[in-house]
């Protein structure tokens, strides 16, 4: 494996390096600050992407400067100067300017350009909500028109479909013989199933569309500058066709659940309401102009699937032993299953209230 620097020499850099420093706590990429000398040459992001959870890192890279090239067009032609600090920019390699990412010999790295006086922020509260609705809402529109066709980073990431047939495997199998104790969970799961995989077969008849997709909305996935105004959506490496559901229903699963995914404190699990409008409200500002009527009215159908999706996974994972999921103690994706129930449930019991403001929203 070369040094870093030697990486970073691979790139079409400006400057000289100075100082490589890791930067941040991201659990999934390895990532670095890179320092140059000198007031007048940008600082740079280097990342060791990785290849094990995107294992098409050819077509992860194509996807992201798709996006990236396209958002900067969308923003020029609106008249846009700052396009360094609205979008990020991944810079090619030196000997090859149609790749963004070298291959060491056994890990895959790409290099962007730092944005300075940017920050993130993990404060989930209804203001930050709504920033952040309308901030993906506005990416999914941008993307609308995108002309290329973008690879699943992810193959069947979010299929409902595809991972109900990963529990049916893990309860056939029962590798440690814990399916007893859960049967009631299998069973409450099973019994939403056909409800909770319509968009797959709607996307079938041709009723309902795949957009270009974020598919990890978080708060902290979005640059502000130090004025509060978001700058750019971050973390590209799940941008691939998908239901619009997976940016507005993944987003209320964490910041719309009262407790944290594997709090056992079942009894304090609530769906916020105030998280949820917010969200709605920002989301349907800049994405109502293309959904479709069934999208808008399936809002609340993404916001009890991806809870539901979640305690599949967790409950799958459970049953085969727990060799996806960390866990600290043997109960613990136990425990998160329990949780996400609980937050279906309390979703399934807001859904009156839940249509009725997207519908005066959309009237609005």
């Amino acid at each position: 494996m070369e040094s870093k620097l030697d990486i970073i020499n691979q790139f079409a850099i400006e400057g000289t390096v100075d100082t490589v420093k890791p930067l941040g706590n991201g659990l999934i990429n390895d990532t670095y600050l890179v320092k140059t000398t000198g007031d007048a040459t940008p600082d740079y992001v280097l990342q060791r992407i990785n290849h094990h959870i995107f294992t098409d890192v050819d077509g992860l890279q194509r996807n992201i400067v798709a996006v990236t090239n396209h958002l900067r067009a969308k923003l020029q032609a609106q008249g846009m100067t700052d396009l360094n600090r609205r979008v990020l920019s991944f810079i090619p390699l030196a000997t090859d300017p149609s790749l963004t990412y070298f291959f060491d010999g056994e890990s895959y790295w790409r290099l962007s350009r730092f944005i300075p006086d940017a920050f993130t922020f993990d404060t989930v509260d209804p203001h930050y909500s709504r920033m952040a609705g309308e901030a993906f809402g506005r990416f999914q529109a941008q993307l609308v028109d995108i002309p290329e066709t973008l690879v699943e980073t992810i193959p069947d990431f979010h299929n409902m479909e595809f991972r109900l047939a990963q529990l049916r495997e893990a309860v056939e199998a029962d590798a440690v013989g814990r399916l007893a104790s859960v049967q009631p969970i299998v069973d409450d799961i099973m019994r939403r199933a056909e409800n909770m995989t319509a968009a797959e077969r709607l996307y079938r008849e041709g009723k309902l569309p795949k957009r270009i997709c974020h598919c990890d909305t978080k708060v902290n996935n979005m640059m502000f500058d130090a004025d509060g105004n978001v700058l750019c959506v971050i973390d590209l490496d799940t941008v691939m066709p998908s239901f619009i559901f997976s940016d507005y229903g993944d987003f209320l699963r964490t910041a719309a659940n009262t407790m944290p995914e594997d709090s056992p404190e079942l009894d304090k699990v609530a769906f916020r309401t105030d998280i949820f409008e917010a969200f709605t409200e920002g989301y349907l500002k800049s994405a109502r102009e293309f959904l479709t009527p069934l999208e808008i009215e399936m809002l609340p159908y993404a916001a009890a699937l991806f809870p539901y999706m979640q305690a599949v996974r967790f409950l799958a994972d459970y049953i085969n032993g727990d060799t996806y999921y960390k866990t600290t103690y043997p109960d613990h994706n136990l425990v998160r299953t329990r949780n996400q129930m609980r937050l279906l449930e309390s979703i399934e019991q807001a859904m009156p209230a839940m249509r009725a403001f997207i519908d005066a929203q959309s009237k609005a």
